[in-house]
């Protein structure tokens, strides 16, 4: 009972709504129960349809003119046209024809409908507020131009259409041209030509002692602040321009860009780590099991190894060089003493020879033949 009420009082809201904003497929319809407006939404109808279609017309006019070319008996293609602008909207699926045929439901589809009228209450509240700011300007641009073309203002406006700069009024100008004349006369001096008295005496009254002072005092501050500007600007490298692809690159514009992006990137992360990444980084370590000690052990031993594995190798390898070398020692023909060429074993089976040759002439104790041996004749 509590979801048939829910469903019959969102159906009448729905209704109310379609009532509000106009919709003239309801302006002849007088339906007082709440069934019967379910019936009229919830239930496949030719009506039905036709109220969807005025709908999503109303949210998006170019619809109008695929409606049209649309005939009564293409049902299946208004349905699809349907879908996929609800799909368009996000409100839907793109397969989802039983939520435009009125098969789904019904609760969902006065959820479909109710949400495809708050687009057209915010369409029409934003050009009511736009067509009366329009007309308020209106009204208060024509209110401005008559008070300003009001008979009285006229010669206002002729004023502020044609200026005229006058620093001092005629009776002034002439007491100062006096003072003027006589200081001059006093003093022995030579007069001035009137537009030089004029200038000089409005300096004079304008700025006198103190205005000096006060001018002077600005004068030293607005030099002071231009060399402060001109060391801030040395400092700042970004603002030196000394080729343009950096000056476009680092200019101040690009700055502000980058940061205002910068800001956006931030918030959008701050946004997507609160609602999905913070559970997970609060999450407690995971407590490894007791084999983690086995599994290290065999690692290290495995290294271990390895190791001895590369060093036996390394041996190996040292081992065949040495022989490759030893090899070639006894295999090729070298020259050695009086310039005779022949192999290592040939030239250590003639010095054993020439040995034992010495060792029994030196046992025969022939002393004659011991005195004639030389070192040059053996070696």
């Amino acid at each position: 009972m509590a979801g048939n009420s829910k469903e019959q009082l969102l159906s009448v809201r729905v209704y109310n709504t379609l009532q509000s904003v106009g919709c003239p497929l309801v302006d002849g319809l007088y339906l007082r129960e709440p069934d019967s407006v379910h019936e009229l939404l919830c239930s496949p109808s030719l009506h039905r349809t036709d109220i969807l279609k005025w709908i999503c017309a109303s949210i998006c006019p170019s619809l109008k003119e695929k409606f049209s070319t649309i005939k009564a008996t293409q049902n299946e293609d208004l349905v699809q046209e349907l879908a996929r602008f609800g799909f368009e909207m996000m409100l839907c699926k793109a397969n989802d024809q039983d939520l435009i045929k009125g098969l789904a439901p019904p609760l969902q589809q006065l959820r479909f409908l109710e949400q495809l009228l708050m687009v057209i209450q915010a369409d029409s509240s934003i050009n009511f507020r736009q067509n009366s700011s329009s007309c308020d300007d209106n009204v208060r641009n024509d209110d401005l131009l008559q008070e300003l073309m009001f008979q009285d203002h006229l010669p206002d406006m002729d004023v502020l259409l044609n200026p005229v700069c006058n620093p001092w009024p005629a009776h002034i100008r002439e007491h100062l041209i006096r003072t003027q004349s006589t200081h001059k006369k006093t003093n022995g001096k030579q007069h001035s030509k009137p537009g030089d008295i004029i200038n000089r005496s409005d300096q004079h009254s304008r700025l006198g002692s103190h205005g000096e002072e006060s001018l002077t005092e600005a004068m030293a501050l607005l030099q002071s602040t231009q060399s402060t500007l001109v060391e801030l600007h040395n400092e700042c490298e970004f603002l030196q321009s000394h080729s343009s692809g950096s000056a476009a690159v680092l200019s101040p514009c690009a700055l502000k860009v980058a940061i205002s992006d910068m800001s956006q990137l931030m918030t959008a992360f701050g946004h997507i780590y609160k609602t999905d990444f913070k559970a997970y980084c609060q999450r407690s370590p995971p407590v490894l099991s007791s084999g983690a000690q086995v599994f290290q052990s065999v690692h290290q031993l495995l290294h271990t190894c390895n190791t001895e594995l590369e060093a036996l190798m390394q041996l190996y390898e040292t081992s065949s060089s040495l022989t490759q070398t030893v090899r070639q020692l006894q295999t090729e023909e070298q020259y050695w003493s009086k310039g005779k060429k022949c192999t290592l074993p040939e030239r250590m089976e003639e010095l054993k020879n020439r040995y034992v040759a010495f060792l029994s002439l030196y046992q025969s104790k022939d002393q004659g033949l011991s005195r004639n041996l030389q070192p040059s004749a053996w070696i």
